[in-house]
């Protein structure tokens, strides 16, 4: 394999300034919009009897449920301008997760996929919805006096009350468009005219209290919870498909809450599902989420689903699900054989977004799915050479839409950029700033997805370099572009992706984002094994930390650092500080033995014992030291994104192999399921 850093990424050169800070039903999409709609109540089966009821309210018998909408149909494509054909590559069906992503992945798999059949038999109990909100009576106060609030108010106010003490307190962004929801809740009638006057101390109060009593509860207790909780999920966790069991994805809705940006708190990521346990499936508790970066609908209200909002997918002979309420249907009953997703609604944040129930990581369309992303990703190295000669000689074409798209390929390239797109006024901003550096510098300074800043300036090609001043400039027709004008004018992604498949089948920008991950990641691991002086495991472990790190900062997965972070580095300090006071107490009964003299507890003790001692607290003060700044090292990256999702496991588990690293040093238990397809990789695998 070349160990040139002509494959590599410019940034794995050029390192960036960081700045400080997936199908499943579950994940929040990344959307946005302002204040939302009013809570909706279905007719009741059981009622379920209040801590201090307020006002009367029929509870369901289980549970409300989500809201969808029928996903549009893809657009057709745009033909591009064709780019030299490749070798043509047969596409895999899609697998991914999340609330765009899944969108998307529908619209491939109905666009692509008609008339191929996934599957012959489909069998599955549907979605689980979360309980119906159980009201406690507590009031607020508005101008410093009681105020009564029906049910549904209630539960709002609630949400916002649970977050008095966070950040999200000083967002102006959150307050406003918590406030737009929360008229629409009270009506124009009601007492309450303004937030400012509103004090939500007495609920707050009320919420932390009963969090003191949940921790008085007893082991015993929480084990029998726990059991129920088990046994009511689990019919939901699998389903027959052609025969044969697979792990459901997430299958739980989402009980109506605050919006707070990208993904929510709730533990339910279909990347942590198996057969046997289902990693994260929880819906979080209501206005616990802490977003990343400064999202435009944070605070937005997140509506109650019910079953006449979900669409289900199942075999045409095979029993409708069932659901909590009486009276309701569900919005539509699909036989698609031709599609791999379970349900879907309409996300009640994004107007423009659905949420999906797909199977399970662990499945087998997603084991494959995994494999052909990854393998095109391979195809793609064979390729680049080819594509950079291509993208290269567009610089000088004569017309300004190729060169504008040369331009930005050799970006996406060189720096694993992502493709942006025009956003609503509503969505997060991807874009915000690029300036020309003299001599031959670009400087990137902008939101990027999850609006997390990207800052990096590099150094560039002479003529991408010159490209970018004339499209800085002025337009295709000459006219001068003033602040604010798009750079790249003459196109937009799907145009890029239409002209990177015509290269090689399934190409798109996110195939670049995938291969300059992988062999960033193979490449710096065979680097740092013909380096580096690791001996121990965990020494090892820090080598593939970096190396991971490296490949997290290519791709802009950075994160603010945890709140806890501090708090544990305090503790891990007064451990070391511990074990160093044990070391030199071992070292001075040592010196005392070798005197014959007995050590502080007033015991002769051999020699050779306490130097056997000794070592083994050094050893432990060394791993406590490679730990910590391990840890302080990698507190403002996220490894796991590029882990799950760009980086192909093959090469982890090669180099596991070869370096005698067992496996679950590097993967965690949802990872081993997910990536199960790769451990039969060979040590001498080469990407």
């Amino acid at each position: 394999m070349d160990s040139s850093d002509d494959d590599m990424p410019l940034i794995m050169r050029h390192v960036p300034k960081t700045a400080n800070g997936n199908g499943n039903a579950k994940v929040e999409a990344k959307s946005s919009g302002t204040a939302t709609a009013v809570l909706e109540r279905p007719a009741v089966v059981k009622s379920e009897p209040p801590v201090k009821p307020p006002a009367a309210r029929p509870v369901p018998a289980k549970a409300p449920a989500p809201k969808p909408a029928a996903p549009k149909p893809a657009a057709p494509r745009k033909k591009a301008p064709a780019k030299k054909a490749a070798p043509a590559k047969k596409r895999a069906a899609p697998a991914k997760v999340s609330a765009r992503k899944a969108t998307k992945r529908a619209k491939k798999e109905s666009a692509s996929g008609k008339g191929v059949q996934k599957w012959t038999t489909l069998k599955h109990n549907g979605v689980q919805f979360p309980p119906e909100y159980v009201p406690h009576g507590v009031k607020m106060l508005y101008d410093g006096k009681p105020v009564e609030l029906t049910v549904d108010q209630e539960e709002v106010a609630t949400m916002f009350a649970v977050m008095k003490e966070t950040e999200y307190m000083n967002k102006p962004v959150f307050l406003k468009n918590f406030w737009a929801g929360f008229k629409d809740v009270l009506g124009k009638d009601h007492v309450i005219k303004s937030l400012d006057k509103c004090d939500f101390t007495p609920m707050y109060d009320y919420h932390m209290a009963l969090r003191e009593a949940k921790k008085e509860i007893t082991k015993e207790e929480k084990i029998r919870a726990k059991e129920e909780r088990d046994a009511i999920d689990a019919k939901y966790k699998i389903a027959i498909v052609s025969g044969k069991e697979e792990p459901v994805g997430n299958y739980k809705v989402e009980p109506p809450g605050l919006f707070r940006g990208w993904l929510a708190t709730t533990k339910w990521s279909p990347l942590a599902c198996s057969v046997a346990e289902v990693g994260n499936y929880k819906v979080e508790p209501p206005g616990l989420f802490r977003g990343r970066g400064e999202h435009p609908k944070m605070g937005v209200i997140k509506r109650r689903v019910y079953p006449k909002d979900v669409v289900i997918n199942i075999g045409k002979n095979e029993p409708i699900p069932e659901h909590p309420y009486p009276g309701q249907t569900w919005k539509h009953v699909k036989h698609d054989d031709t599609v791999t997703w379970l349900a879907y609604w309409k996300d009640t944040v994004s107007a423009r977004d659905y949420k999906y129930v797909f199977l399970g990581a662990t499945s087998t369309f997603k084991a494959d799915s995994d494999l052909a992303k990854y393998e095109k990703a391979r195809k793609l190295k064979d390729l680049i050479g080819d594509i950079r000669k291509n993208y290269e000689a567009d610089w000088d074409a004569p017309s300004i839409k190729t060169q504008q798209m040369g331009t930005a390929l050799y970006f996406i390239d060189k720096l694993a950029l992502r493709a942006g797109h025009e956003k609503d006024e509503d969505e997060a901003d991807t874009v915000d700033n690029v300036e020309i550096v003299p001599p031959s510098s670009i400087k990137f300074d902008f939101l990027g997805k999850d609006s997390m800043r990207y800052e990096n300036t590099v150094e560039v090609h002479p003529k991408v370099y010159k490209n970018m001043e004339k499209f800085k400039r002025m337009d295709a027709r000459g006219k001068r572009k003033v602040a604010g004008d798009m750079i790249f004018d003459e196109f937009n992604a799907t145009n890029l992706n239409e002209v990177l498949k015509d290269i090689m089948d399934g190409l798109s920008v996110k195939v670049f984002r995938t291969y300059n991950a992988s062999i960033a990641l193979d490449k710096l691991l065979r680097d740092f094994e013909a380096s580096s002086r690791a001996v121990s495991v965990d020494e090892k472990k820090v080598d593939y930390d970096k190396a991971n790190k490296e490949v997290a900062i290519l791709c802009n997965h950075q994160r603010s650092v945890p709140k806890a972070h501090q708090v544990q580095m305090e503790k891990m300090k007064e451990k070391l500080a511990l074990l160093n006071v044990e070391l030199t107490e071992i070292l001075d009964d040592l010196k005392e033995s070798k005197k014959g003299r007995p050590g502080k507890d007033g015991k002769l003790v051999d020699a050779s014992t306490l130097e056997a001692r000794a070592q083994r607290k050094k050893d432990q003060v060394a791993k406590m030291e490679l730990v910590m700044g391990a840890k302080e090292d990698l507190s403002t990256v996220a490894l796991g994104t590029s882990k799950i999702n760009y980086m192909d496991p093959r090469i982890t588990v090669a180099w596991c192999k070869r370096n005698e690293v067992p496996i679950e040093k590097v993967f965690n238990k949802s990872l081993l399921s997910k990536f199960l397809w790769a451990m039969d990789t060979e040590p001498d695998f080469v990407w």
